[in-house]
């Protein structure tokens, strides 16, 4: 008997069985050089997945739009050769028994502001608006600065043709033998940019009540799920905090978190990916769930747990990754919230990113590897 025991047993989402709940959460690295994942990205993800994770799902992939992705190095899913690298990542994982899935990500708001200078033209929010002035951030304050200045807000076209991309990379990822989608719709991208009531202050079909606000991802689900037909699931990440924000709430109350996901459950989505910084903590004051268990509650859709999974953050700062971080074995508290019913899975992100073999650790009850920032540079 190990302490993840009861994160042990099978689970499925549609046509997708998964061997266990633990799941590899994605996590932006920078390693497609133009975008084209290489053979070591390939390594990487196999990797992992050769220790019996339930399924791996990718960092943020570039929709076939151009202000999509800002890096040049972030993977994109169009293109021969980029498809090409692509077909090499998830042959390689399904040849070491994993399940692969890719998040598909428009940075919308957050478009040249934590890496400045690839592209022209102006970035997609829905209302014109970036964020609060005096909002809580990780990145650099010049990007904050040079983003506050509103543009125009996105047209009926260019909404339109952002849904078609969406679309077009679904149909690309399926083309290549994934195993489902996964959707980036949290931290203050294009999706949550919607979904947020500072950021959307559209009175049409896109802005209004939550419902309205919600539209734009019931949209993209739609179309997503017209590409890639009813057996594949479709996980859609969502968030409270904002990296405009640290401190923003996409909702207040449960009932206005409820009418923002309840269209999103019944436009498709088959499993709520809740980003939290940290899992333990209680979203609202009166209750101990944690995003996860609201989502689970509120739509009756599987949720899944992220935030702090075997690392000790240091709470009192908006940082991502500092140096007074420190491997954990949180576990024990994990599976108690898991064994109520709290949520359905677990995805763990940078302990995995430092510790390849994390997972195979966590069966055994052994030891972590000593969490080091600079272990999250290695290339596999």
């Amino acid at each position: 008997m190990s302490i993840i025991d009861p994160l042990l047993q099978p689970f499925t989402l549609r046509g997708l069985t998964l061997p266990n709940r633990v799941l590899m959460a994605p996590m932006t690295r920078y390693r497609s050089p133009l975008g084209v994942p290489t053979a070591e990205v390939a390594s990487y993800y196999a990797r992992r997945a050769a220790t019996g994770l339930g399924a791996i799902l990718t960092e943020g992939v570039a929709l076939p739009h151009y202000a999509a992705a800002d890096h040049p190095d972030i993977p994109r899913i169009d293109g021969v050769e980029v498809l090409s690298g692509w077909r090499q990542v998830v042959d390689a994982v399904h040849a070491a028994g994993g399940r692969i899935l890719p998040q598909l990500w428009h940075q919308g708001p957050m478009w040249n502001v934590e890496y400045a200078g690839t592209g022209t033209g102006k970035p997609m929010r829905p209302s014109g608006i970036w964020g609060p002035p005096d909002g809580t951030i990780s990145f650099r304050p010049e990007g904050r600065d040079e983003s506050l200045s509103p543009v125009p807000a996105m047209t009926d076209s260019e909404i339109a043709d952002v849904i078609a991309a969406y679309a077009l990379a679904a149909r690309n990822a399926v083309a290549l033998g994934v195993d489902g989608i996964a959707i980036h719709g949290a931290h203050g991208y294009l999706i949550d940019a919607f979904l947020w009531d500072y950021t959307n202050r559209r009175d049409d079909l896109w802005g209004g009540d939550a419902a309205r606000r919600a539209a734009f991802g019931v949209a993209v689900v739609k179309a997503i799920r017209a590409e890639i037909g009813e057996d594949l699931p479709i996980v859609l990440r969502f968030s409270q905090f904002k990296m405009q924000d640290y401190r923003a709430m996409l909702a207040d109350t449960p009932d206005a978190l409820g009418a923002l996901l309840g269209p999103l459950a019944d436009a498709g989505v088959d499993l709520f990916d809740a980003s939290q910084r940290y899992f333990d903590t209680p979203i609202f004051e009166g209750s101990p769930l944690n995003l996860a268990g609201w989502a689970k509650k509120l739509t009756g859709k599987a949720s899944m747990t992220v935030g702090g999974v075997a690392l000790d953050k240091a709470r009192g700062s908006a940082r991502h990754i500092d140096a007074s971080q420190q491997s954990v074995n949180n576990l024990p508290l994990l599976v108690e919230r898991f064994e109520r019913g709290e949520f359905d899975l677990v995805a763990v992100g940078r302990a995995i990113l430092n510790d390849p073999d994390w997972f195979t650790k966590a069966m055994r009850d052994e030891p972590f590897l000593p969490f080091d920032p600079a272990n999250l540079e290695r290339l596999a």
